[in-house]
Protein backbone atom coordinates (compact mmCIF):
# COMPACT_ATOMS: atom_id res chain seq x y z
CA UNK A 1 0.00 0.00 0.00
CA UNK A 2 1.40 3.40 -0.99
CA UNK A 3 2.45 5.78 1.76
CA UNK A 4 1.61 8.74 -0.48
CA UNK A 5 -1.53 10.41 -1.76
CA UNK A 6 -1.58 9.35 -5.41
CA UNK A 7 -3.16 10.81 -8.56
CA UNK A 8 -4.18 7.68 -10.48
CA UNK A 9 -7.07 9.19 -12.44
CA UNK A 10 -5.52 12.27 -14.01
CA UNK A 11 -7.69 13.63 -16.81
CA UNK A 12 -5.93 15.17 -19.80
CA UNK A 13 -9.01 17.23 -20.61
CA UNK A 14 -9.16 18.84 -17.15
CA UNK A 15 -7.61 22.35 -17.03
CA UNK A 16 -4.94 23.08 -14.48
CA UNK A 17 -5.41 25.94 -12.06
CA UNK A 18 -3.46 28.26 -9.80
CA UNK A 19 -4.27 27.65 -6.15
CA UNK A 20 -4.22 30.47 -3.60
CA UNK A 21 -4.02 29.21 -0.03
CA UNK A 22 -5.19 31.96 2.33
CA UNK A 23 -4.02 31.08 5.83
CA UNK A 24 -4.71 32.56 9.23
CA UNK A 25 -4.27 31.55 12.86
CA UNK A 26 -7.56 29.78 13.52
CA UNK A 27 -10.29 29.50 16.10
CA UNK A 28 -12.07 26.90 18.21
CA UNK A 29 -14.99 25.11 16.55
CA UNK A 30 -17.28 26.56 19.20
CA UNK A 31 -16.91 28.56 22.43
CA UNK A 32 -17.48 25.42 24.54
CA UNK A 33 -14.85 24.47 27.10
CA UNK A 34 -14.13 21.18 25.30
CA UNK A 35 -13.58 22.83 21.91
CA UNK A 36 -11.48 25.61 23.40
CA UNK A 37 -9.34 23.03 25.19
CA UNK A 38 -8.74 21.14 21.93
CA UNK A 39 -7.83 24.38 20.16
CA UNK A 40 -5.43 25.51 22.88
CA UNK A 41 -3.81 22.08 22.98
CA UNK A 42 -3.03 22.26 19.27
CA UNK A 43 -1.96 25.90 19.35
CA UNK A 44 0.24 25.80 22.45
CA UNK A 45 1.91 22.52 21.51
CA UNK A 46 3.36 24.03 18.33
CA UNK A 47 7.09 24.42 18.92
CA UNK A 48 6.98 27.62 16.83
CA UNK A 49 4.66 29.15 19.43
CA UNK A 50 6.39 27.89 22.57
CA UNK A 51 10.11 27.25 22.13
CA UNK A 52 10.69 25.08 25.17
CA UNK A 53 11.99 21.57 25.73
CA UNK A 54 9.13 19.25 24.86
CA UNK A 55 8.89 17.09 27.98
CA UNK A 56 8.76 19.85 30.61
CA UNK A 57 6.43 21.88 28.40
CA UNK A 58 4.13 18.87 27.89
CA UNK A 59 3.89 18.47 31.67
CA UNK A 60 3.10 22.15 32.16
CA UNK A 61 0.64 22.26 29.27
CA UNK A 62 -1.33 19.15 30.18
CA UNK A 63 -0.78 19.24 33.92
CA UNK A 64 -1.63 22.89 34.51
CA UNK A 65 -2.66 25.07 31.56
CA UNK A 66 -5.20 22.79 29.88
CA UNK A 67 -6.76 22.08 33.28
CA UNK A 68 -7.29 25.72 34.19
CA UNK A 69 -7.23 28.03 31.16
CA UNK A 70 -9.96 26.58 28.86
CA UNK A 71 -12.88 27.49 31.15
CA UNK A 72 -11.84 31.14 31.33
CA UNK A 73 -10.97 31.30 27.63
CA UNK A 74 -14.34 29.77 26.73
CA UNK A 75 -16.11 32.58 28.59
CA UNK A 76 -14.09 35.13 26.64
CA UNK A 77 -14.84 33.43 23.32
CA UNK A 78 -18.54 33.36 24.22
CA UNK A 79 -18.43 37.15 24.64
CA UNK A 80 -17.31 37.68 21.01
CA UNK A 81 -19.08 34.76 19.30
CA UNK A 82 -21.76 35.77 16.82
CA UNK A 83 -24.78 34.04 15.33
CA UNK A 84 -22.60 33.25 12.28
CA UNK A 85 -19.79 31.85 14.42
CA UNK A 86 -16.25 32.93 15.28
CA UNK A 87 -15.56 36.51 14.08
CA UNK A 88 -12.15 35.53 12.73
CA UNK A 89 -13.52 32.63 10.69
CA UNK A 90 -16.52 34.59 9.40
CA UNK A 91 -14.31 37.49 8.26
CA UNK A 92 -11.70 35.13 6.77
CA UNK A 93 -14.44 33.43 4.74
CA UNK A 94 -15.60 36.84 3.51
CA UNK A 95 -12.03 37.70 2.53
CA UNK A 96 -11.58 34.44 0.64
CA UNK A 97 -14.86 34.86 -1.24
CA UNK A 98 -14.13 38.50 -2.09
CA UNK A 99 -10.60 37.68 -3.27
CA UNK A 100 -11.92 34.86 -5.46
CA UNK A 101 -14.40 37.27 -7.04
CA UNK A 102 -11.77 39.97 -7.56
CA UNK A 103 -9.30 37.54 -9.17
CA UNK A 104 -12.03 36.22 -11.47
CA UNK A 105 -12.80 39.78 -12.53
CA UNK A 106 -9.16 40.71 -12.96
CA UNK A 107 -7.93 37.76 -15.00
CA UNK A 108 -11.03 36.29 -16.68
CA UNK A 109 -9.22 32.97 -16.78
CA UNK A 110 -11.41 30.91 -14.48
CA UNK A 111 -8.22 29.07 -13.59
CA UNK A 112 -7.58 30.53 -10.14
CA UNK A 113 -8.91 28.81 -7.02
CA UNK A 114 -8.85 30.39 -3.55
CA UNK A 115 -9.01 28.09 -0.51
CA UNK A 116 -9.04 29.06 3.16
CA UNK A 117 -7.00 27.15 5.73
CA UNK A 118 -6.42 27.76 9.44
CA UNK A 119 -3.16 26.86 11.13
CA UNK A 120 -5.06 25.61 14.18
CA UNK A 121 -8.64 24.37 14.14
CA UNK A 122 -10.89 24.10 11.10
CA UNK A 123 -10.80 24.37 8.15
CA UNK A 124 -7.30 23.00 8.48
CA UNK A 125 -4.49 23.88 6.10
CA UNK A 126 -4.36 20.21 5.05
CA UNK A 127 -8.05 20.40 4.13
CA UNK A 128 -7.50 23.56 2.07
CA UNK A 129 -4.57 21.97 0.24
CA UNK A 130 -6.68 18.92 -0.52
CA UNK A 131 -9.35 21.23 -1.96
CA UNK A 132 -6.72 22.79 -4.23
CA UNK A 133 -5.34 19.41 -5.28
CA UNK A 134 -8.82 18.22 -6.23
CA UNK A 135 -9.23 21.39 -8.32
CA UNK A 136 -6.05 20.35 -10.20
CA UNK A 137 -3.90 23.16 -8.83
CA UNK A 138 -0.46 22.49 -10.25
CA UNK A 139 0.86 25.77 -8.83
CA UNK A 140 0.07 27.00 -5.31
CA UNK A 141 0.74 30.38 -3.75
CA UNK A 142 0.71 30.17 0.05
CA UNK A 143 -0.57 33.45 1.47
CA UNK A 144 -0.38 33.78 5.28
CA UNK A 145 -2.50 36.76 6.29
CA UNK A 146 0.21 38.10 8.62
CA UNK A 147 1.60 41.42 7.33
CA UNK A 148 4.65 41.22 9.61
CA UNK A 149 6.76 38.04 9.58
CA UNK A 150 7.28 36.07 12.76
CA UNK A 151 8.51 32.56 13.28
CA UNK A 152 5.53 31.98 15.60
CA UNK A 153 2.98 32.80 12.90
CA UNK A 154 4.24 32.88 9.30
CA UNK A 155 6.76 30.08 9.74
CA UNK A 156 4.14 27.96 11.51
CA UNK A 157 2.03 28.11 8.33
CA UNK A 158 5.04 26.98 6.29
CA UNK A 159 5.49 24.02 8.65
CA UNK A 160 1.86 22.96 8.23
CA UNK A 161 2.04 23.24 4.43
CA UNK A 162 5.24 21.25 4.08
CA UNK A 163 4.03 18.62 6.56
CA UNK A 164 0.96 18.00 4.40
CA UNK A 165 2.91 18.04 1.13
CA UNK A 166 5.24 15.33 2.44
CA UNK A 167 2.25 13.00 1.92
CA UNK A 168 1.73 13.89 -1.75
CA UNK A 169 3.27 11.98 -4.62
CA UNK A 170 2.86 14.74 -7.23
CA UNK A 171 3.96 18.01 -5.67
CA UNK A 172 2.76 21.35 -7.02
CA UNK A 173 5.03 24.27 -7.75
CA UNK A 174 5.07 26.32 -4.59
CA UNK A 175 5.59 29.98 -3.73
CA UNK A 176 5.23 31.57 -0.32
CA UNK A 177 4.44 35.16 0.69
CA UNK A 178 6.78 35.90 3.57
CA UNK A 179 5.40 39.30 4.62
CA UNK A 180 3.93 42.53 3.27
CA UNK A 181 4.55 44.89 6.18
CA UNK A 182 5.78 47.74 3.97
CA UNK A 183 3.82 47.15 0.78
CA UNK A 184 2.55 50.55 -0.43
CA UNK A 185 -1.03 49.29 -0.88
CA UNK A 186 -1.06 47.91 2.68
CA UNK A 187 0.22 51.20 4.10
CA UNK A 188 -2.30 53.18 2.06
CA UNK A 189 -5.17 50.92 3.18
CA UNK A 190 -4.24 51.39 6.84
CA UNK A 191 -3.95 55.15 6.45
CA UNK A 192 -7.30 55.29 4.64
CA UNK A 193 -9.00 53.30 7.42
CA UNK A 194 -7.65 55.74 10.02
CA UNK A 195 -8.80 58.78 8.06
CA UNK A 196 -12.29 57.29 7.69
CA UNK A 197 -12.42 56.74 11.42
CA UNK A 198 -11.34 60.34 12.00
CA UNK A 199 -14.09 61.56 9.69
CA UNK A 200 -16.64 59.99 12.05
CA UNK A 201 -14.98 60.25 15.47
CA UNK A 202 -12.56 63.13 15.10
CA UNK A 203 -8.81 62.99 15.78
CA UNK A 204 -7.59 61.83 19.19
CA UNK A 205 -4.87 63.24 21.39
CA UNK A 206 -2.92 60.00 20.90
CA UNK A 207 -2.99 57.26 18.26
CA UNK A 208 -1.74 53.88 19.49
CA UNK A 209 -0.51 51.11 17.19
CA UNK A 210 -0.97 47.87 19.14
CA UNK A 211 0.74 44.82 17.64
CA UNK A 212 0.52 41.29 19.00
CA UNK A 213 3.59 40.62 21.10
CA UNK A 214 6.18 37.86 20.95
CA UNK A 215 8.66 36.82 23.64
CA UNK A 216 11.67 39.14 23.78
CA UNK A 217 13.91 36.08 23.41
CA UNK A 218 12.54 35.40 19.93
CA UNK A 219 13.56 38.88 18.79
CA UNK A 220 17.00 38.49 20.45
CA UNK A 221 17.49 35.27 18.44
CA UNK A 222 16.82 37.01 15.13
CA UNK A 223 13.05 37.17 14.56
CA UNK A 224 12.44 40.33 12.44
CA UNK A 225 8.91 40.92 13.73
CA UNK A 226 9.71 43.89 16.01
CA UNK A 227 11.51 45.78 13.23
CA UNK A 228 8.75 45.16 10.71
CA UNK A 229 6.10 46.42 13.14
CA UNK A 230 8.11 49.59 13.66
CA UNK A 231 8.42 50.13 9.92
CA UNK A 232 4.70 49.61 9.31
CA UNK A 233 3.80 52.23 11.91
CA UNK A 234 6.41 54.69 10.65
CA UNK A 235 5.20 54.45 7.05
CA UNK A 236 1.55 54.93 8.08
CA UNK A 237 2.47 57.98 10.15
CA UNK A 238 4.31 59.43 7.17
CA UNK A 239 1.10 59.06 5.16
CA UNK A 240 -0.94 60.75 7.89
CA UNK A 241 1.59 63.50 8.66
CA UNK A 242 1.06 63.02 12.40
CA UNK A 243 3.44 64.73 14.84
CA UNK A 244 5.79 62.40 16.81
CA UNK A 245 4.21 63.21 20.18
CA UNK A 246 0.75 62.19 18.95
CA UNK A 247 1.39 58.51 18.26
CA UNK A 248 3.01 55.50 19.89
CA UNK A 249 3.60 51.78 19.32
CA UNK A 250 3.06 49.03 21.88
CA UNK A 251 2.55 45.26 22.09
CA UNK A 252 -0.42 43.29 23.40
CA UNK A 253 -1.48 39.73 24.29
CA UNK A 254 1.53 38.52 26.27
CA UNK A 255 1.34 35.08 27.84
CA UNK A 256 3.24 33.65 30.80
CA UNK A 257 5.90 35.18 33.01
CA UNK A 258 8.75 35.64 30.54
CA UNK A 259 9.69 39.03 29.12
CA UNK A 260 7.78 39.99 25.97
CA UNK A 261 8.33 42.86 23.54
CA UNK A 262 7.87 46.20 25.26
CA UNK A 263 6.22 48.61 25.77
CA UNK A 264 3.01 46.81 26.73
CA UNK A 265 -0.31 48.10 25.41
CA UNK A 266 -2.22 47.81 28.69
CA UNK A 267 0.53 49.56 30.69
CA UNK A 268 0.77 52.32 28.09
CA UNK A 269 -2.96 53.07 28.16
CA UNK A 270 -3.02 53.15 31.98
CA UNK A 271 -0.01 55.47 32.08
CA UNK A 272 -1.52 57.80 29.50
CA UNK A 273 -4.80 58.11 31.39
CA UNK A 274 -2.98 58.69 34.68
CA UNK A 275 -0.90 61.41 33.00
CA UNK A 276 -4.00 63.28 31.85
CA UNK A 277 -4.43 62.07 28.27
CA UNK A 278 -8.18 62.18 27.72
CA UNK A 279 -8.73 60.70 24.25
CA UNK A 280 -7.04 57.82 22.43
CA UNK A 281 -7.69 55.71 19.37
CA UNK A 282 -6.16 52.25 19.01
CA UNK A 283 -5.63 50.05 15.95
CA UNK A 284 -4.05 46.60 15.62
CA UNK A 285 -2.51 46.53 12.12
CA UNK A 286 -0.78 43.20 12.63
CA UNK A 287 -4.17 41.48 12.42
CA UNK A 288 -5.78 41.12 9.00
CA UNK A 289 -9.17 40.38 10.58
CA UNK A 290 -10.85 41.29 13.84
CA UNK A 291 -10.75 38.46 16.33
CA UNK A 292 -10.65 37.70 20.05
CA UNK A 293 -7.48 39.76 20.59
CA UNK A 294 -8.93 42.88 18.98
CA UNK A 295 -12.62 42.66 19.89
CA UNK A 296 -12.30 41.55 23.51
CA UNK A 297 -8.79 42.58 24.51
CA UNK A 298 -8.42 45.92 22.69
CA UNK A 299 -11.97 47.14 22.16
CA UNK A 300 -13.36 45.96 25.52
CA UNK A 301 -10.73 45.13 28.14
CA UNK A 302 -8.28 47.93 27.37
CA UNK A 303 -11.11 50.41 26.87
CA UNK A 304 -12.21 49.71 30.45
CA UNK A 305 -8.63 50.02 31.67
CA UNK A 306 -8.15 53.44 30.06
CA UNK A 307 -11.48 54.86 31.20
CA UNK A 308 -11.08 53.52 34.73
CA UNK A 309 -7.67 55.23 35.01
CA UNK A 310 -9.11 58.64 34.10
CA UNK A 311 -9.38 58.66 30.32
CA UNK A 312 -12.57 60.01 28.76
CA UNK A 313 -12.75 58.97 25.10
CA UNK A 314 -11.52 55.65 23.77
CA UNK A 315 -12.10 54.42 20.24
CA UNK A 316 -10.99 51.27 18.42
CA UNK A 317 -10.21 51.42 14.70
CA UNK A 318 -11.25 48.07 13.17
CA UNK A 319 -8.93 45.83 11.16
CA UNK A 320 -9.01 45.99 7.38
CA UNK A 321 -11.19 42.87 7.32
CA UNK A 322 -13.02 42.53 3.95
CA UNK A 323 -12.84 46.22 3.01
CA UNK A 324 -12.49 46.85 -0.72
CA UNK A 325 -8.98 48.33 -0.47
CA UNK A 326 -7.87 45.31 1.57
CA UNK A 327 -9.15 42.85 -1.04
CA UNK A 328 -7.45 44.91 -3.74
CA UNK A 329 -4.21 44.70 -1.75
CA UNK A 330 -4.54 40.90 -1.52
CA UNK A 331 -5.15 40.68 -5.27
CA UNK A 332 -2.14 42.89 -5.93
CA UNK A 333 0.05 40.65 -3.77
CA UNK A 334 -1.19 37.60 -5.66
CA UNK A 335 -0.28 39.27 -8.96
CA UNK A 336 3.18 40.18 -7.65
CA UNK A 337 4.06 36.77 -6.23
CA UNK A 338 2.42 34.65 -8.96
CA UNK A 339 4.05 36.68 -11.72
CA UNK A 340 5.01 34.49 -14.68
CA UNK A 341 2.61 31.67 -13.89
CA UNK A 342 0.36 30.94 -16.90
CA UNK A 343 -2.99 31.24 -15.10
CA UNK A 344 -2.50 34.99 -14.84
CA UNK A 345 -2.26 35.29 -18.61
CA UNK A 346 -4.97 32.82 -19.61
CA UNK A 347 -5.79 29.12 -19.35
CA UNK A 348 -5.94 26.49 -22.06
CA UNK A 349 -9.00 26.66 -24.29
CA UNK A 350 -11.48 23.81 -24.58
CA UNK A 351 -10.08 23.02 -28.04
CA UNK A 352 -6.52 22.85 -26.71
CA UNK A 353 -7.62 20.57 -23.86
CA UNK A 354 -9.41 18.30 -26.33
CA UNK A 355 -6.30 18.12 -28.50
CA UNK A 356 -4.19 17.24 -25.45
CA UNK A 357 -6.60 14.47 -24.51
CA UNK A 358 -6.61 13.11 -28.06
CA UNK A 359 -2.81 12.94 -28.12
CA UNK A 360 -2.74 11.24 -24.71
CA UNK A 361 -5.38 8.67 -25.70
CA UNK A 362 -3.43 7.88 -28.86
CA UNK A 363 -0.43 7.05 -26.70
CA UNK A 364 -2.37 4.71 -24.39
CA UNK A 365 -3.73 7.00 -21.69
CA UNK A 366 -7.06 5.97 -20.14
CA UNK A 367 -8.65 9.45 -20.16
Amino acid sequence: MSAFINTPHYRHDQPECLGILLANLGTPNSPSVADVRRYLAEFLWDRRVVEMARLPWWLILHGVILRTRPAHSAEVYQSVWTAEGSPLLVIAQQQAAALQLRLNEKYHSGAIKVALGMRYGKPAIATALTELRQANARRILVFPLYPQYSSSTTAAVFDAVTTELQRWRWLPELRFINNYHDHPAYIQALAASIRRHWDTHGEPERLLFSFHGIPQKYFDLGDPYYCQCQKTARLVIEQLGLAPERWFLAFQSRLGKQEWLRPYTDHTLHEWAAAGIKSVQVLSPGFSADCLETIEEIDAENRQRFLAAGGERYSYIPCLNAAAEHIELLAELVAQHACGWPELTGSMTAAELAQRQTRALARGAEQ
